[in-house]
């Protein structure tokens, strides 16, 4: 099973889309809706000895640290580090990389980096100067002989509809290893306006089939780039296989707070409702949650597995907003579709194989965008 743990609540940026957004939305109405405790401390309390314990009850469990930015409280990976036998991952903005001792750093399997696309893209959504310093720490981590994977995890603005053009950019870097990326839609009550965010959705679908055009280009010279929602869903198609939330909140991957409380997903974190048990319980018999309507009914839930649970429950926007988000699930899922004969054909010709559309579930990338 996968365990995200938050090692702090602090962060040292000030995203756009994120700490910006947090400023302004000062009430959502899910205080009326949801039951909050916010007596949980801003950075880790948890005993390491029963986090331990905890996670001795599966046989090959993966804790991805978490935050804020995990590597805000390096002490404390080190430490978890040194006492538990586990599978560890990272998702962080990068800034810090270059501060995790060697030894530390090859403990990790996957690193999850946060960087939004070309230079210009990412310094004016995380900060001027962000771009430069995450690529010198890939560089430099690179340089220490890290192998594990790291994943470009990007977040697409309701301004910035080009997908196609700054997935190229992180491409051409040579620096990743896969890509993922993630819409900001849905997330906060205030943002969402019809025009606009309908606007983004036509240009943000046109700029998704040239990147899979693009995609099965690469395929043809026997190169299948790991694009994680492109990958996982024909993954899935290839398989004939339905899934349930891809992420695997609620039911695969939980969160350990920072008062050692688990919850179905990091943005849950101090959501009673959420709650699905403690480092005391048992691990076979954690609460489980899954996506509800509008998500039940749709026709696309079999191989788009709900998008995200707190957005479908929520519903911070109005149905003509989950409509639009939908759209481009939808769009991407037909788009695939198109795609299959062809990368059939590939595979029959052993130009690619199916192994290339095998992945890691539940230890990061939400996979639906």
């Amino acid at each position: 099973m996968h365990f995200h743990i938050i090692l702090t609540e602090k962060c040292n940026s000030n995203c756009r889309y994120c700490y910006e957004k947090s400023m302004k939305e000062f009430d959502n109405g899910l205080q009326k809706k949801w039951n909050f405790d916010l007596s949980a401390p801003v950075d880790s309390k948890i005993e390491i000895k029963k986090l331990k314990t905890f996670l001795s009850q599966d046989k090959n469990p993966t804790l991805i640290f978490y935050g804020g930015e995990p590597l805000l409280k390096i002490d404390k990976i080190k430490e978890i580090m040194d006492k538990i036998d586990a599978r560890f991952c990272m998702q962080t903005n990068g800034k810090l990389l270059d501060k995790l001792p060697k030894k530390y750093l090859d403990k990790l399997s996957k690193i999850l980096v946060s960087i939004d696309g070309d230079k210009e893209r990412t310094n004016s959504n995380r900060g001027k100067g962000t771009y430069e310093l995450v690529l010198k720490n890939i560089k430099l981590i690179r340089l220490q002989g890290f192998k594990g994977e790291i994943v470009a995890r990007m977040t697409i603005a309701q301004n910035c509809p080009d997908i196609f053009e700054q997935v190229r950019n992180l491409v051409n870097l040579n620096l990743f290893d896969s890509i993922h990326w993630q819409l900001d839609a849905g997330f906060y009550r205030f943002d969402f306006d019809e025009k606009n965010f309908s606007n983004f959705v036509e240009a943000y679908n046109k700029s998704i089939s040239k990147l899979i055009n693009y995609w099965t280009r690469k395929m043809k010279n026997g190169k299948v780039l790991k694009f994680y929602p492109f990958v996982a869903i024909i993954n899935s198609l290839l398989k004939k296989e339905s899934t349930k939330l891809r992420c695997g909140s609620g039911y695969a991957n939980y969160t350990i707070t920072t008062n050692g409380n688990l919850v179905a997903c990091p943005i849950m974190g101090c959501v009673k409702d959420f709650y699905c048990g403690n480092l005391d319980s048992n691990i076979l018999e954690l609460k489980q949650f899954f996506v509800k309507e509008p998500c039940t009914s749709c026709n696309y839930l079999e191989i788009c597995g709900g998008r995200c649970l707190y957005s479908n429950r929520a519903k911070l926007w109005p149905p003509r907003g989950e409509e639009l988000i939908c759209k481009t699930i939808k769009h991407l899922i037909d788009e695939l579709k198109k795609s299959l004969p062809l990368i059939k054909n590939l595979i029959d010709n052993q130009k690619i194989s199916e192994r290339d559309f095998e992945y890691e579930k539940y230890f990061g990338p939400e996979i639906i965008p």
